[in-house]
């Protein structure tokens, strides 16, 4: 009898892994392969081999995240500073194409159960209702535009830091989009201790900083990057706000990326090669190119010249005098 149902069992264990095997190499209905990816779930390939790993731009969550899916972003509320720990959300080329205009009505978001920031709270603030994810991004969709402008979206922002070097980095986004065909991105505040500055009667936080990572997951260059920028107004290069995407998560403890293969992931976040991005934006309406930054030689980047603890040379391109990049340069 145990025989028999060891016998059985080598049977199923046998068929299984023969089904396995066959998905693995299947074509469904839209033509993309099934693999079975090494973070344990199953994925799909594209026409051009690129792995697509579902919910890709969700950092990591645990039981106190109060996650929220709207229709073109995801985000996590904060209820403590009345605004997103982050707003995570797919960039794609065909998204850059924008069919509806900026609604400019500032809502509640409906979702965030116990409520959020209100125009009162920004009324003769003197900041802002700066986008996290911005709506520039969202003119594909008459309900992303309208989504984006929920309040769970904005964060208090210096007028010449939003209209400014934030608006330089959300266009330049938008162009890598293009450049990239899609790109995965994460946004939010950053508050440099758990006493802040705060706006409204619903006591809003004032971040300090801004972040953004940014992964191309698409061949034949898979790369990342991450930016932080002060809550200030600044004339310098966006390459000079560059970091790693480990920098960003050392600096709040977000997980981004996690479903990537461990070495990949790894390999990714460590990196800031500047000199691996294209840093004009292409508008998306004609076909001008208008340069963001100044391209004289002062922005030009260089590698590293801190060196590791492993004791070799940083490769992290940078356009700091001091020669160093950001990681290294505190």
């Amino acid at each position: 009898m145990i025989a028999k149902k060891l016998f059985r069992l080598f049977i199923y264990f046998f068929v299984f892994s023969s089904q396995v095997m066959a998905q693995q190499h299947a074509t469904t209905q839209q033509g993309k392969k099934v693999i079975l990816y090494d973070n344990g779930t199953w994925n799909y390939l594209d026409s051009n081999s690129n792995v697509i790993i579902n919910n890709l731009e969700i950092p990591a969550m645990d039981k106190h995240t109060v996650f929220i899916k709207h229709f073109a972003y995801s985000l996590s509320y904060n209820e403590n500073t009345e605004q997103a720990n982050w707003v995570a959300y797919q960039l794609t080329k065909e998204h850059t194409n924008s069919l509806f205009e900026r609604t400019n009505r500032f809502i509640i978001d409906p979702k965030v159960i116990t409520g959020s920031a209100t125009n009162e709270d920004y009324e003769k603030s003197g900041y802002d209702r700066g986008h996290l994810a911005p709506a520039g991004d969202m003119g594909w969709s008459q309900t992303a535009m309208e989504e984006s402008f929920y309040f769970s979206n904005m964060s208090p922002q210096v007028p010449s830091f939003n209209r400014g070097i934030w608006k330089k980095l959300e266009e330049l986004m938008r162009s890598w989009a293009v450049e990239n065909e899609k790109i995965y991105i994460v946004t939010g505040p950053i508050f440099s201790s758990d006493t802040f500055l705060t706006i409204g009667p619903n006591k809003v936080g004032v971040p300090t900083s801004y972040y953004k990572v940014i992964l191309d997951y698409s061949q034949p260059e898979i790369k990342g990057i991450g930016f932080i920028l002060p809550n200030s107004a600044s004339q310098e290069p966006l390459q000079h706000f560059a970091v790693s995407i480990d920098k960003v998560e050392s600096v709040t403890g977000i997980d981004f990326f996690h479903l990537l293969p461990d070495n990949e992931e790894k390999e990714i976040e460590q990196a800031c090669s500047i000199s691996s991005w294209i840093w004009t934006s292409t508008s998306t309406a004609n076909t001008s190119t208008t340069p963001i930054e100044n391209k004289s030689p002062t922005v030009i980047s260089t590698q590293c010249t801190a060196i590791t603890q492993k004791g070799t040379r940083c490769k992290n391109m940078t356009t700091n005098k001091s020669g160093k990049c950001n990681v290294h340069n505190q």
